[in-house]
């Protein structure tokens, strides 16, 4: 069987660190009850010495969350802040004391302007304070990828002896490469085990050059039982080891790294999604894992192998993280086969006289739009008088819609049509999205909920265009919704529109 290796999420403590992420109270309980739904080991609030609010924010968590989860907090080599660490956290179920000192030529002659001897006396004391408060202490040598191997060595033998139960060796810098770095952590490991084989072995890395991921994988396969990571990467400068990006890896490759972790990957895509909107950090489209790209194909050659087969170029179903399933971009790359498999999923049959001459409208509308939705779709199809087949999925389209912008209520007013079905709703709301989405909702008549909305700008200049994403729960069940249109209002309705329709041709199939 293999080892677990234990995931350590830093998303409220180092996460935070990002300039302009800074949460209050209640947006720091949300993220962590959503955190500790992934089934984390250990989570990491806070640094209480940096602030009263940090101190209260981390004593909240640790009375409501911490219940099948190690709750850490932050602090200094220092009395003072070890107090205020197992003050904020002593009522958590399982609490951690989190203690970082510097390890590094730079950071002991510059930093603390110490002798090395100094330092590691330093260690020791609050390593021995903090153990008489809690049974649970981890040490961090901060830059120790930076630091001369046997004064490390020097320091974890001193304070494991003090009572230190947790190991953890930083790439604070992002300095490391991965082959170098998995021989720091065997060596390590080596000496460790021969210490004292209880005490975890723990990674810390940063993505200064890009390497998180590749520096923590290899120190899991090179014997550290412990990962420290964000949701996202997000994290100090660069960031840090993106928690996705390990556990799938280890996921994927079980065997290799002879370990497992035991995080709900369910749960993945939308905590993903909850951090980014509550810190107001964007995920990259093309991030790994939880990109919104990532199960996205748009190139002919792609979609035509993922016709066929989905194996042929997804190494992981989407719903092992809980997102949407795949997604088929039409875009002027894509072929007869993609272009076909969307129309006939919006339960039209186009006729073999007919198909090139639709085709064709669909790569001149696709050279103007860059990418094509369900809704331009259907009012290509029905420009083109063609009838839906036998399997009509009687679809929602956006007929009008007129919007009132004031200073003391915005309202909107929709018509939509299903089928023969035609329904105009009016709704007033705290701005005109808010507005114009309770129309839509209202309309549709299904218990959604809104989970996300995005405008991004596609190009630039008077008739530039803009692309909204939309995100909505049904059922327990996450669907995306996309349009891009040079007017953004219309744009938005089309997106949640096209969200609706997702989830009605889901229900269609009987998925």
């Amino acid at each position: 069987m293999s080892r677990k290796i234990y995931v350590f999420d830093t998303t409220l403590r180092d996460g935070e660190q990002v300039p302009g992420a800074k949460l209050n109270l209640a947006e720091k309980l949300d993220v962590a009850e959503q955190i500790a739904k992934m089934k984390v080991d250990m989570m990491e609030v806070g640094f209480p010495s940096s602030s009263q609010g940090d101190f209260e924010a981390v004593r909240a968590i640790s009375r409501k969350v911490g219940k099948d989860v190690w709750i850490a907090a932050l602090g200094r080599a220092i009395q003072s802040d070890i107090d205020c660490i197992y003050e904020s956290i002593r009522e958590a179920e399982l609490p951690l004391i989190h203690i970082v000192l510097g390890s590094s030529d730079v950071h002991v002659s510059k930093k603390f302007r110490k002798t090395p001897q100094q330092v590691i006396e330093m260690g020791v004391g609050a390593v021995k304070y903090a153990s008489s408060l809690l049974p649970q202490v981890q040490y961090s040598l901060e830059d120790a990828s930076r630091s001369e191997f046997e004064y490390l060595w020097q320091t974890i033998e001193a304070v494991v002896k003090a009572g230190a139960t947790i190991i953890n060796v930083p790439d604070t810098v992002g300095f490391a490469i991965p082959e170098e770095f998995g021989k720091l952590i065997y060596r390590i490991n080596d000496r460790l085990r021969n210490l004292d084989p209880s005490v975890l072995l723990s990674v810390h890395c940063h993505n200064d050059t890009g390497l998180a991921t590749a520096n923590t994988l290899a120190a899991v396969k090179n014997g550290a039982d412990k990962v420290e990571c964000t949701i996202n990467g997000i994290g100090e400068r660069a960031g840090n080891t993106a928690l996705e990006e390990v556990v799938m890896g280890i996921s994927l490759h079980e065997a290799y790294y002879g370990g497992h972790t035991t995080v709900d990957t369910r749960q993945i895509y939308e905590t993903s999604r909850i951090v980014s909107a509550t810190m107001g950090l964007d995920v990259q489209v093309n991030k790994a894992i939880t990109g919104e790209n990532a199960f996205a194909h748009s190139s002919g050659i792609h979609q035509d192998g993922l016709l066929k087969s989905k194996d042929v170029y997804e190494i992981m179903d989407p719903e092992t993280i809980g997102a949407p399933a795949m997604e088929i971009v039409l875009t002027a790359r894509s072929g007869r086969h993609a272009f076909m498999h969307v129309t006939q999923r919006l339960g039209f049959a186009i006729p073999e006289e007919s198909l090139e001459d639709i085709y064709q409208q669909f790569l001149t509308m696709a050279d103007a739009q860059k990418e094509i939705y369900d809704n331009d779709v259907l009012t290509l199809l029905k420009k083109s008088a063609l009838t839906s087949g036998g399997n009509n999925r009687e679809l929602w389209q956006l007929l009008d819609y007129e919007l009132t912008v004031t200073d003391s209520r915005p309202a909107a007013t929709v018509t939509l049509a299903r089928g023969d079905k035609e329904v105009v709703i009016s709704q007033t709301g705290s701005g005109v999205i808010d507005a114009l989405y309770g129309a839509i909702i209202e309309a549709i008549a299904a218990p959604i909920e809104l989970i996300d909305y995005r405008i991004n700008s596609l190009s630039r200049g008077k008739g530039s265009l803009g692309k909204v994403t939309t995100q909505i729960r049904y059922a327990d069940q996450l669907y995306s919704g996309k349009a891009i249109e040079q007017d953004v209002m219309r744009a938005s309705a089309l997106a949640l529109i096209n969200a609706v329709n997702k989830m009605l041709l889901e229900q269609a199939s009987g998925c």
